[in-house]
């Protein structure tokens, strides 16, 4: 053992907690979570779009996303369940195994369905990814804040953020690039693979060290209680409504700019060669620079003012798209738009993802994740889902992201006052603390 880990010796010292064993196995839980996620978000909307399906339509594809945001109503299952026969293998082992597989069989599906043909069959399709993909990411995320330390947290926020943009990217350009080739049930059906590596990570490492027993649950009444306890809990702490407030607020702007950019490439006539090389390629490298210069930030600024600065280029950062919806098809801008995008995303992912995690209680791991990763999203999604399409349509792009970079400015204020007034640090639960 020690001459298999001699070589982290030689590794600088800035760089050595990240070549440890759970951030590691956040890196690649990460790359498993982002894939199911990239097959119904961008890459479903350029699908869409190239099938001739208008504008209205496809931002209503969002409202799959949905289903991300009621995860918490079945996190307990994960938590308590044991599942026969592999179960044996450990509890996380054992459902990361049953998640991935389903996640497989639903990309699956969701390439099978053909949306000119059936529309409705592939919101259904959508939805099981969903399902799946949201189930996933309930194992996923207790996984890897429950083999983390709570001086890894940072750390393992940011090799997450890592996988996270590498399974996404890998998913969008493979699906674009076998798309421009040979079709989109082919693209899908490559990607299906890439809920592998979470599964592996589960294998080889076993069970998280602070991996709590599993709590037998029987009858209805002890089946709510474990659905409401871990809300309780948080809610019982103080400032918990703030709390609350700003992990509602905090991404409106960002998640309802996000879901439409493919759809301002596909308006300003991008190629999907050129989307694959500058969306997925270009914005790829510029997302890790973001999440590397995040954790700098974050040891540098400590976590709560290297949260502000990300909120605020998550904000700001919106504006580059209104200019490159301004200047038209032009390569340069959409570089320098998705660069300006993807590096703030990462220092504010790094960043968010650390402080998210530390609000968690040991006791109730999988379900306080599943409720915050819910909620930080789930304002925006309906938005996008319902008035994107529309509102592009009657104000136009430019006007439209000039609105999320507004909408975006009163979760940074509120940061700020619970800056201000130390709910920050009194808000961290058990996970966050040594």
């Amino acid at each position: 053992m020690t001459a298999a880990l001699g070589w982290r010796r030689h590794v600088p010292a800035a760089v050595r907690p990240y070549t440890e064993a759970a951030p590691l196995g956040a890196l690649c839980l990460g790359v498993s979570s982002g894939a199911p996620y990239a097959m119904i978000a961008a890459t479903l909307t350029t699908r869409l779009a190239q099938d001739g399906i208008n504008k209205r339509t496809v931002t209503a594809f969002s409202l799959a996303f949905l289903v991300y945001n009621l995860k918490w109503l079945w996190a307990w299952v994960v938590d308590g369940v044991r599942l026969p026969l592999i179960g044996r293998l450990g509890q996380r082992v054992s459902w990361l195994l049953l998640s991935g597989v389903l996640v497989m069989a639903a990309i699956v599906n969701l390439a099978l369905v053909d949306p000119k043909t059936s529309l409705m069959a592939t919101v259904y399709a959508a939805i099981f990814v969903a399902f799946a993909g949201a189930t996933y990411d309930i194992v996923i995320d207790a996984y890897r804040i429950e083999s983390l330390s709570a001086q890894q947290l940072g750390v393992g926020a940011g090799m997450s953020q890592y996988g996270w943009r590498i399974g996404s990217v890998v998913a969008s350009g493979i699906a674009l690039v076998i798309a421009e080739r040979v079709n989109w049930q082919a693209a899908y059906l490559a990607c299906a693979a890439l809920a592998l590596p979470a599964m592996a990570v589960g294998l080889v490492l076993g069970e998280p060290s602070r991996r709590r027993e599993a709590v037998r649950r029987q009858g209805w009444s002890a089946v709510w209680q474990s659905i409401v306890a871990p809300l309780l809990e948080f809610l019982r702490r103080r400032g918990a409504l703030l709390v609350l407030l700003f992990i509602l607020l905090h991404k409106i702007g960002d998640t309802l700019a996000n879901l439409t950019f493919r759809l301002l490439f596909d308006e300003l006539h991008y190629t999907n060669d050129e989307i694959a090389l500058y969306d997925v390629g270009f914005g790829f490298w510029a997302y890790l620079a973001g999440i590397f210069i995040g954790g700098v930030l974050y040891q540098r600024l400590g976590l709560k003012r290297s949260v502000l600065l990300g909120l605020v280029l998550m904000a700001v950062s919106n504006l580059s798209f209104a200019g490159l919806a301004l200047v038209g098809h032009s390569n340069w801008a959409m570089a320098w738009s998705i660069a300006f995008e993807n590096i703030s995303s990462g220092i504010g992912g790094v960043t968010v993802v650390a402080y998210f995690s530390a609000l968690c209680d040991l006791r109730y791991t999988a379900a306080q994740y599943a409720l915050i990763s819910a909620a930080t999203s789930i304002v925006g999604r309906l938005l996008s889902g319902t008035t994107a399409g529309w509102m592009i349509e009657q104000v136009g792009y430019v006007n439209f992201y000039l609105f999320t970079t507004v909408i975006a400015l009163p979760g940074v204020l509120l940061f700020w006052l619970m800056m201000r007034s130390g709910l920050i640090d009194k808000s961290v639960g058990s996970v966050g603390q040594p």
